[in-house]
């Protein structure tokens, strides 16, 4: 089977769009790891699959008025998302045995949707505090579906640090494009400081404040 047509990032468009893919993919493997685990048979590894995968996109399109949104006018998202859910269903021992995989792959996703769901958002015309809230949203809506299908209460509401972590790279993402920064490097180091704050979050067990006495 030949590989599906994903465009390289030759400008800030496109390179959108891949991280849009990239992002769907590991996330789609975060939401079928999660069921397998679960227990789920091969058709709920694939709902929990595209659930995580598309949700935040679906989203994001429909609040800037992007319609209809990507991932139902291209068969790709589609496409991709059901590969990732078909991935874990057969690789899940070796995907396990990375270690946290689906906190690894979380955090991988969550960086990509930020900073492609608050570049699309600026792209779009929207301001910053919306286009920083519109790239937490992308990031977050998909795993919050996913958990929630499961019974679990969403990671955004309970983690270490999740939400933060994707504040702080649509932060990055803004105060490129504010300083007119080249948007690929830009995007690279939103997407690592989302990763790297939300992994090392987890092992030093780093959390955002609590009610007192709750």
């Amino acid at each position: 089977m030949p590989p599906l047509p994903i465009p390289m990032p030759t400008d800030l468009s496109a390179l959108l769009t891949v991280m849009d893919f990239v992002g769907v993919f590991v996330f789609g493997l975060s939401g079928g790891t999660l069921a397998v685990r679960k227990r789920l048979d091969l058709f709920g590894v694939m709902v929990l699959s595209l659930a995580a995968a598309l949700a935040g996109g679906v989203v994001r399109d429909l609040l800037i008025g992007a319609l209809p949104p990507a991932s139902l006018r291209d068969d790709r998202y589609l496409m991709v998302a059901l590969a990732a859910g078909l991935a874990a269903f057969l690789f899940h021992k070796p995907i396990n045995r990375l270690g946290k995989p689906v906190m690894v792959l979380d955090a991988a996703g969550l960086g990509l949707f930020t900073v492609a769901g608050c570049g699309k958002a600026l792209a779009y015309g929207l301001g910053p505090l919306p286009a920083a809230l519109l790239g937490v949203m992308t990031a977050c809506g998909g795993g919050a579906v996913r958990d929630l299908l499961v019974a679990e209460v969403p990671r955004v509401l309970r983690e270490e640090i999740y939400a933060m972590a994707s504040l702080l790279g649509a932060a990055v993402v803004i105060a490129g494009q504010r300083l007119d920064l080249p948007p690929v490097p830009v995007a690279v180091v939103g997407v690592l400081a989302v990763f790297v704050l939300r992994v090392v979050s987890v092992l030093r067990n780093w959390s955002a404040p609590r009610a007192p006495g709750s």
